[in-house]
């Protein structure tokens, strides 16, 4: 498996302090961490869109999704320690502030999506889908892409093929290709409808019974494909027409990320029976959930109690919350929108000039450059993880992703603006041109 961006344990750029730094943490956390990039980042605080080293110096941060309105925003941490303060207890006691909670969390759903569970992990919002798929259908068999990430529990680990072939899929578990941008438009969601119905064909020839369907709404672990808005709908029609469920992973593209909706799925013209929440649900703070049509989740619940000892706490549920006022009176949905068109318009003017970017895509802040070298994947990858470290190296935070490595993974915080975006994309240019000079283009 390619760990893309992780450090690989060369010391070379690191001072005497951060090698011992990372000697401790090996000591105590064992080999199972990793950390990102070639030369490590030592943070100590945030604000908004910015992180800093212990030194005092910014980084721009252009990656991290979880702190979805900026790094410890002054409302959300307020709530935290003002509830904090008075309770926290579970969900087995009457608590108003979880029930104030759930009802504004619904009220962003259509209609039919009308329950919620809670957990503290987008994972455990997963694999509690998965069992409840399982009760609902009486099927065991799962389609998800060929190289999504759902997690890292035992039973979501087995849905992600991302975590590579060391960790074994599940049995019952079958994967199809993810969009892929060079298929003609009109075309790519009958494809991707087709690769569904070539799984649940396959399962069904194994006595599989197929329960559901679930899909990251912007792939973003197969390397970022949420374009056509729609294509989606011909793969749910076909899951449905086998007896299985559709299961929407909201945990990357939720909580208006792409800008146009509050969540991916409602650019598809789609209704999910799950929707599973996670890592911007509480802007930093480990609050999750899953979102149920009642029918789905009335066969579960008659025969399986559930219980999170953690999951819909009332500091959770006030941070939930606070992440939500955030959200409309910033308008942040709005901004998302505008200023992901203006991110976007930057990086394909970058793509007319360097000729190693091969595709721009993504919407709203969640946005992927592919590169290709010489139609080389091995290139490509080493070429982006090049472009990742330098941008590191200009106090910049990105990523890559896909199943090569080799696309450029941005998705900031959505408090991000144009006067960062400019940032961005001028240190990218300068990158991508010193990166070039160095290869002799």
């Amino acid at each position: 498996m390619t760990m893309i961006n992780a450090y690989a344990g060369d010391p070379t750029p690191l001072s005497e302090a951060e090698r011992a730094l990372i000697a401790r943490r090996e000591r105590l956390l064992g080999p199972a961490y990793r950390l990102f990039y070639r030369n490590p980042v030592h943070l100590v605080r945030g604000e908004g869109v910015w992180l800093y080293d212990p030194e005092g110096r910014p980084y721009l941060d252009a990656y991290n999704n979880v702190a979805s309105v900026g790094h410890c925003h002054p409302h959300v941490v307020e709530a935290l320690a003002r509830q904090a303060a008075v309770l926290n207890t579970h969900t087995r006691y009457l608590n108003e502030v979880v029930l104030q909670y759930a009802e504004r969390l619904l009220a962003k759903f259509p209609p039919e999506l009308s329950r919620v569970l809670f957990t503290c992990t987008g994972s455990e919002a997963n694999d509690l889908a998965v069992r409840i798929a399982k009760a609902f259908t009486g099927g065991t068999g799962l389609i998800v892409t060929e190289n999504a990430y759902h997690g890292g529990t035992d039973v979501v680990a087995g849905l992600s093929p991302s975590l590579g072939p060391a960790v074994p899929l599940g049995e019952h578990v079958r994967t199809v290709p993810a969009p892929d941008p060079r298929t003609p438009r009109g075309e790519i969601g009958a494809r991707f409808a087709s690769g569904v119905r070539a799984a649940i064909a396959d399962l069904m020839r194994h006595g599989i019974k197929p329960a559901g369907l679930i899909v990251d709404t912007v792939f973003s672990s197969d390397g970022v494909f949420p374009d056509p808005a729609g294509f989606l709908a011909p793969a749910v029609e076909a899951i449905r027409a086998a007896g299985g469920l559709f299961i929407a992973d909201e945990v990357q593209a939720g909580f208006g990320r792409t800008g146009e909706a509050m969540w991916g799925f409602e650019r598809h013209g789609v209704l999910p029976d799950m929707v599973t929440l996670g890592k911007p649900m509480g802007a930093g703070h480990p609050i999750a959930g899953l979102v149920v049509r009642p029918e789905v989740g009335e066969a579960f619940g008659r025969t399986s109690r559930y219980f999170n000892t953690f999951g819909g706490n009332p500091v959770s549920c006030a941070v939930g919350a606070a992440v939500l006022d955030v959200m409309e009176g910033e308008s942040l949905r709005a901004s998302t929108r505008e200023v992901g068109l203006y991110f976007k318009s930057g990086l394909q003017r970058l793509a007319n000039v360097h000729a190693a970017i091969g595709d721009v895509r993504g919407v709203g802040l969640y946005l992927g450059v592919e590169f290709l070298v010489d139609e080389r994947a091995d290139l490509a990858e080493t070429y982006a993880a090049d472009v990742v470290n330098a941008l590191r190296d200009r106090r910049i935070l990105v990523s890559a992703t896909g199943p090569k490595g080799n696309v450029l993974k941005i998705r900031p915080p959505l408090v991000f603006g144009k006067e960062h975006v400019d940032l961005f994309i001028d240190a990218l240019d300068e990158v991508l041109e010193d990166i070039g000079k160095g290869a002799g283009q």
